[in-house]
C-alpha cells in the first residue's frame, strides 16, 4: 500500500468524490493512470467498480492515508498536523484547550511530543534546516559583513542627485514629487451635495473623471521607469554607451518605441543589432584584407595559415578526446615510428606507477583517458567474472590495437583476468 500523506484534518479540504461528490474521508482511493488532474474516490464508489470517461475500474491504484508515524512511533502524520493547527489556534503554552482540540492526545503527551521535536531539537532531520549551514554559522569567526545596495541609489536628502531621480524613496519605491504633482488641487473645492443640480453633478463628475486619468498616467509612467530601470541614471547611461556609435545612434532613435515594445524586446533588439554590426563589421575587414592580397607570396601565405589554423583545430580535438595525434617521424631504415607520448605536466600522472606510465607512453594515451578505460574494464570484469578481448574492444572506443595493448598490460599486471 502506498501510503500517501494527506495531513488536512477538514474533509473540505479535500476533493470531493469523483464518483458521488461526497467529502472525502481517509482512507480514500487515487487513480495512478488517469491524470493530470487526481481522480479520486471514495472506498464506496471504488468496491462498486465505478467508471467516468477514460477512467477504468482496472487501473492501477493508491491507497491514501496519513495513519502512520512521521516524527516518533504513536503519532501519526495527521496527527502532528493536528497538533500544530492546535497550537496556532489555542497559543503555545495552552496545552489544555490543544488537548482539547485534538481528542486523541492528552495536554502532557501534547506538551512533551511539541517541546521534544519542534521547540528543543531544532536540528532535527525532519525540520527545514541544513547541518551544514547551521554548524558553519555557529562556528563563525567574523560577523557578516553588510552593505548598502547601490542600485537603486540612495542619495542625501536634498542633493543634486536626489533632485535629479524626483526625490525618489527606495525604501518606499516612491517618489517626493510625482509627475503632475498638483493634480490633487482641481478637487479641493469640490464638495458633493444634494442640493446640486444635474448640470453641476455631472460637472464635478468629469472632473473626478479627469483626475483618475491623470492618476493613471502617473501609474504608467511609474511602471514604465520601473520596468526599464531608469532610477538608477548612471547605470543606464553607462549601458548605453558600452555599444559602438553606429549602436548609440540607433538606440536613441529607438528609445521612444521602447515602452510600446517592453523592456525585454527592446534589449534583445538592441543586442541584435550591436551583433549585427560586428559581423558586417568583420566582414568589411575580412573583404579588406583579401583585396590585400595581391601578390603571389601573399596569396600563399594566407593558404599555409589557413592549414597550419586547421591542423591545430584538428590536434587539439584529439588532445580533448583523450587521443593524442600522431607525429610521424622516420628512422633510419626508412620505417616510419611514433615517438613517445611526453607525460609531462598532464592531468593524471602523478596516479599512475611506472609500468602504467610507460605504457601511455609507447602506446601515446594520455593518463587521464587511461584511467577511464582501466575502471571500465575493471568493472566489467567484476561484473562477468572475467573479460574477453572482443568484450574490451566492445567498451572502448578505440583503435583495436591501443585496446589489446592496454588488455594485454591488463592481463598481465593481474588487474583483470580472461574467461
Amino acid at each position: 500500500m502506498d501510503r500517501l500523506a494527506c495531513f488536512g484534518n477538514d474533509p473540505s479540504d479535500k476533493p470531493p468524490c469523483r464518483g458521488c461528490s461526497s467529502n472525502l474521508v481517509e482512507p480514500y482511493i487515487k487513480c495512478a493512470e488517469c491524470g493530470p488532474s487526481p481522480f479520486l474516490l471514495c472506498l464506496q464508489c471504488f468496491t462498486r467498480g465505478f467508471e467516468f470517461k477514460k477512467h477504468e475500474s482496472d487501473h492501477k491504484y493508491e491507497i491514501m492515508t496519513s495513519d502512520f508515524p512521521v516524527l516518533e512511533p504513536g503519532w501519526t502524520a495527521q496527527e502532528e498536523m493536528a497538533v500544530l493547527e492546535a497550537v496556532m489556534d489555542c497559543g503555545f503554552g495552552n496545552w489544555q484547550d490543544v488537548a482539547y482540540q485534538m481528542r486523541t492526545k492528552s495536554k502532557e503527551e501534547c506538551e512533551a511530543h511539541y517541546m521534544k521535536n519542534f521547540i528543543n531539537n531544532p536540528l532535527f532531520s525532519s525540520t527545514l534546516l541544513n547541518l551544514r549551514q547551521i554548524e558553519e554559522a555557529r562556528t563563525a569567526d567574523t560577523a557578516i559583513p553588510f552593505k548598502p545596495t547601490d542600485d537603486p541609489p540612495r542619495p542625501t536628502f536634498d542633493s543634486l542627485l536626489s533632485r535629479d531621480m524626483a526625490g525618489y524613496m527606495p525604501a518606499r519605491a516612491d517618489f517626493m514629487e510625482e509627475f503632475d504633482n498638483y493634480a490633487e488641487w482641481d478637487l479641493k473645492d469640490i464638495d458633493f451635495v444634494d442640493d446640486d443640480s444635474d448640470l453641476l453633478h455631472a460637472l464635478k463628475i468629469a472632473v473626478v473623471d479627469i483626475y483618475h486619468s491623470r492618476l493613471k498616467e502617473r501609474g504608467r509612467r511609474k511602471k514604465i521607469i520601473r520596468d526599464h530601470g531608469l532610477i538608477n541614471l548612471r547605470k543606464f547611461q553607462i549601458l548605453e554607451h558600452r555599444y559602438p556609435k553606429e549602436v548609440q545612434d540607433l538606440y536613441d532613435a529607438m528609445r521612444r518605441f521602447a515602452r510600446v515594445v517592453g523592456p525585454i524586446e527592446h534589449d534583445k533588439f538592441i543586442e541584435s543589432h550591436a551583433c549585427a554590426k560586428v559581423y558586417e563589421r568583420v566582414k568589411h575587414v575580412r573583404e579588406d584584407e583579401r583585396r590585400k592580397r595581391t601578390m603571389l607570396v601573399d596569396v600563399l601565405q594566407y593558404i599555409q595559415d589557413g592549414r597550419a589554423c586547421q591542423q591545430w583545430l584538428s590536434k587539439q580535438a584529439d588532445i580533448d578526446a583523450g587521443i593524442t595525434p600522431v607525429v610521424i617521424t622516420t628512422s633510419a631504415t626508412g620505417r616510419r615510428s611514433a615517438p613517445p607520448l611526453n607525460l609531462t605536466g598532464l592531468p593524471g600522472t602523478e596516479k599512475l606507477n611506472d609500468r602504467e606510465k610507460e605504457l601511455c607512453q609507447v602506446v601515446r594515451l594520455v593518463p587521464g583517458a587511461y584511467l577511464e578505460y582501466k575502471q571500465a574494464l575493471l568493472n566489467e570484469c567484476r561484473r562477468q567474472g572475467g573479460l574477453r578481448l572482443a568484450q574490451a574492444r566492445a567498451l572502448i572506443k578505440i583503435d583495436v590495437n591501443k585496446t589489446r595493448k592496454i588488455y594485454d598490460f591488463l592481463i598481465k599486471e593481474g588487474y583483470i583476468n580472461k574467461t
